[in-house]
C-alpha cells in the first residue's frame, strides 16, 4: 500500500466537518506544520517538542549510525533481539515487526492487549531476525528468549530510568550469560541502551559499560515511533525501516493542507466527537478494527490517544474488538486499512502504510487533542510513575514476606475476591461481577486488567461483560496495559469500573516464581506488586475496582468466565 485517505461518514462526518473547518478558521493546519508551539501557548509547548513531525526526514542519519551495529550483531550471529522496554517504547517497534513479516505468527508468548508481550519473527532485505519483547506481560515469552540465548542482543529502551520489569530482566539476563561462561566484557557487549540524552538510564549504562543509543529528550516519548525507540529493535530484528521512513515522509506534504489533509480530518474526527455533542453526549471512545485481529499498531495507537488526551477529566479511550461493539451511542468505530470501503461498517476508515499510519496518528492526537483544550505534549500525568513507585515501596518493606495482609472478603472454588465493601450472606462471585457491570455509568465503560503468567486475557471475558454491562470493555495485561492507557483511566472522564486479575504462578512455571537475581523477590511477587499498586491507585479515586485472585489460573480462569456469563444471560435474555 502507498497511499493514504481518511473516509468517515454518518454523524461522525457531521461533527468531522465543524471540528475541522473550525481548525481551518483557526490556522491550526500552517502553524502545525511550522511547529509553533504557540498553539498550546508559549508556555506550554517547546518548539523542540514538535519535533516529531520531522523525523520521517531527521531518522535517516540515524539508520546510517545503526548499520555497523546490524553488521556487527550478524557478524557475531545474534539475530535474536529481545526488546525490553513497558510502552511505547515497545508498541512501535513490534508493529514494525507485525507489519513487515504478515504471516509470522505471533510465537510463544500469550497474546494480552494486541500481542503485547509476543515472542515474534521476521524476515526482510536487511537479514532475517526475530524480535521478542518483555513488557511484564507473561514469562512465556522469557521462557521463548531464554531458549535462543546464545543468540541474543538485549535492547533496553527507557526514556528515564531503569522500570522494575526492566531491572529484572537485566538482572536475569545477566544471569544467564554468566552462567553460559560469558565474561563480564563479554556479557556487556550484549546489551544495547536506547534512551535519552542524560537521564538516569544513560548515566547507569554508562557505569555498566553498555553501548548506548541517546535520543532527543525533548521528544515526548509517546510521539516516537520513528525514532530510535521503534526503529532501532526493528532494524536489528530485520525490518525495513528506510522504507517506513518513505512511507512517512510521503503524507508530510498534506499535513500543512487546509484541505485533502487526512492528519487534519483524523483529529477533527477524534476531537469533534469527543467533545460534548446535543444531547450532552460525547463519543470520547473509539473502537479500533485490523483486518487481521486486534495488533500491536491498535495497541499503539491506544497508547498515544490515553497519554496525549488523557487529562484534565477528558480523553479518547480506545478498545478493540470483542470488547466493543458497533451499537454504543458514545462509541464510534475506525478501521485501519479495511480490506473493502464497501463493506466496512466503520464510522471511520484510515488507509496507509504503516510509516504513514505513524505519522497520521501522531498529527491527529495533537490536532484532537487541541480540540479538547489539553496538551498532548506533555511530559505526561504522574499517575503511571506513581503505581510503579509505589510496587518498588512494597516490594522493598515486604522483603521476603507477603506484600499485603488484606484478606480476601469471599473464596469460591479457588478464586479469592477483594473489595472495598461487606459481602452480603448467600452471595456468589457472580453477585459480585454483577455488581461491577452494575456501577459503569451510562456514559462508562469497564475495564479487565490480567496479571496472570499464563496466557488468560480479559479478552475472552470482554464479550460477557459488554452484554452483561450493556457498556464496552476495555482490556489488557499488566503492568503494559495500564501503563498505556492509565492517563485516561485516571485523569481523564474517570467513568471507569476495573477488574483487576492476579493468580498464583502457573504450576510449572518455574522462572515466574525463582527469585530475581540480587532481588528478594521473584517475577511472580513483581507481577502481583504492580498489580496491588494499581489496584491502590484506583481506590484513591474513589473509582469502582474488584480484585480476584486465581489460585489456579487455568481452573481459575474457566471458572470465571462461567460465573461471567451467567451474569451477562441473567441481565439480557
Amino acid at each position: 500500500m502507498s497511499g493514504f485517505d481518511v473516509l468517515t461518514r454518518g454523524d461522525v462526518l457531521d461533527s468531522a466537518l465543524q471540528a475541522r473547518d473550525y481548525l481551518v478558521s483557526c490556522g491550526v493546519p500552517g502553524a502545525l506544520a511550522a511547529k509553533d508551539p504557540r498553539l498550546w501557548g508559549r508556555r506550554a509547548v517547546d518548539h523542540s517538542r514538535l519535533g516529531w513531525l520531522d523525523l520521517p526526514f531527521a531518522s535517516r542519519g540515524l539508520l546510517s549510525q545503526v548499520d555497523g551495529l546490524v553488521a556487527e550483531a550478524r557478524y557475531s550471529g545474534l539475530d535474536h533481539i529481545v526488546l525490553i522496554g513497558v510502552g511505547a517504547e515497545s508498541l512501535a517497534a513490534q508493529a514494525i515487526m507485525e507489519a513487515h513479516a504478515p504471516a509470522v505468527a505471533a510465537g510463544a508468548a500469550g497474546q494480552g492487549a494486541a500481542g503485547q508481550g509476543a515472542g515474534g519473527q521476521s524476515s526482510s532485505g536487511q537479514g532475517t531476525g526475530e524480535l521478542t519483547v518483555l513488557d511484564g506481560s507473561d514469562t512465556a515469552a522469557l521462557t521463548f528468549a531464554m531458549e535462543r540465548l546464545d543468540r541474543t542482543l538485549v535492547v533496553l529502551a527507557s526514556k528515564a530510568g531503569v522500570s522494575l520489569e526492566g531491572d529484572a530482566y537485566r538482572r536475569i539476563f545477566t544471569g544467564a550469560f554468566r552462567e553460559r561462561g560469558l565474561s563480564e566484557r563479554e556479557i556487556a557487549g550484549r546489551f544495547l541502551v536506547i534512551t535519552d540524552h542524560g537521564s538516569p538510564l544513560h548515566d547507569f549504562a554508562r557505569q555498566c559499560g553498555y553501548r548506548i543509543g541517546l535520543t532527543d529528550p525533548y521528544l515526548p516519548g509517546h510521539f516516537g515511533a520513528l525514532s530510535a525507540y521503534g526503529l532501532v529493535p526493528a532494524v536489528l530484528a530485520g525490518a525495513d525501516a528506510e522504507r517506513l521512513l518513505d512511507e512517512a515522509a510521503s503524507l508530510v506534504p498534506s499535513l500543512g493542507k487546509d484541505e485533502d489533509n487526512p492528519g487534519l480530518l483524523l483529529g477533527a474526527v477524534l476531537g469533534g466527537c469527543a467533545q460534548q455533542g446535543p444531547g450532552g453526549l460525547a463519543r470520547d471512545k473509539v473502537l479500533l478494527r485490523e483486518p487481521g485481529g486486534p495488533g500491536a499498531l491498535s495497541s499503539w495507537i491506544s497508547q498515544l490517544l490515553a497519554v496525549g488526551t488523557g487529562k484534565r477529566g477528558r480523553g479518547v479511550l480506545a478498545f478493540e474488538p470483542p470488547g466493543g461493539r458497533g451499537d454504543f451511542p458514545d462509541v464510534h468505530g475506525v478501521s485501519i486499512n479495511p480490506r473493502s470501503a464497501a463493506q466496512d461498517e466503520s464510522d471511520t476508515s484510515v488507509w496507509a502504510p504503516l510509516g504513514a499510519q505513524f505519522l497520521l496518528w501522531e498529527y491527529a492526537t495533537a490536532v484532537g487533542g487541541w480540540l479538547l483544550g489539553v496538551n498532548p505534549f506533555e511530559a505526561g500525568s504522574t499517575v503511571v510513575q506513581e503505581s510503579e513507585d509505589d510496587a518498588a515501596t512494597m516490594l522493598r518493606s515486604a522483603g521476603g514476606g507477603p506484600l499485603t495482609a488484606e484478606e480476601p472478603v469471599y473464596a469460591e472454588d479457588g478464586i479469592e475476591v477483594y473489595a472495598d465493601f461487606p459481602w452480603p450472606p448467600g452471595a456468589e462471585l457472580r453477585t459480585v461481577l454483577g455488581g461491577l457491570v452494575a456501577s459503569v455509568p451510562n456514559d462508562g465503560y469497564l475495564s479487565v486488567m490480567t496479571y496472570l503468567s499464563g496466557d488468560f486475557s480479559g479478552r475472552y471475558l470482554a464479550p460477557s461483560m459488554a452484554r452483561g454491562s450493556g457498556r464496552p470493555v476495555a482490556y489488557g495485561p499488566g503492568p503494559a496495559y495500564p501503563h498505556a492507557t492509565g492517563p485516561v483511566h485516571k485523569d481523564g472522564p474517570g467513568n471507569g469500573a476495573f477488574l483487576i486479575i492476579t493468580g498464583d504462578p502457573a504450576p510449572g512455571d518455574t522462572l515466574a516464581s525463582h527469585p530475581i537475581p540480587g532481588r528478594p523477590y521473584s517475577l511472580a511477587k513483581l507481577q502481583l506488586a504492580r498489580a496491588l499498586a494499581e489496584l491502590r491507585a484506583l481506590r484513591e479515586r474513589r473509582l469502582p475496582v474488584i480484585r480476584l485472585h486465581l489460585r489456579d489460573p487455568v481452573e481459575g480462569a474457566g471458572k470465571l468466565t462461567e460465573a461471567m456469563r451467567s451474569v451477562a444471560g441473567a441481565r439480557r435474555p
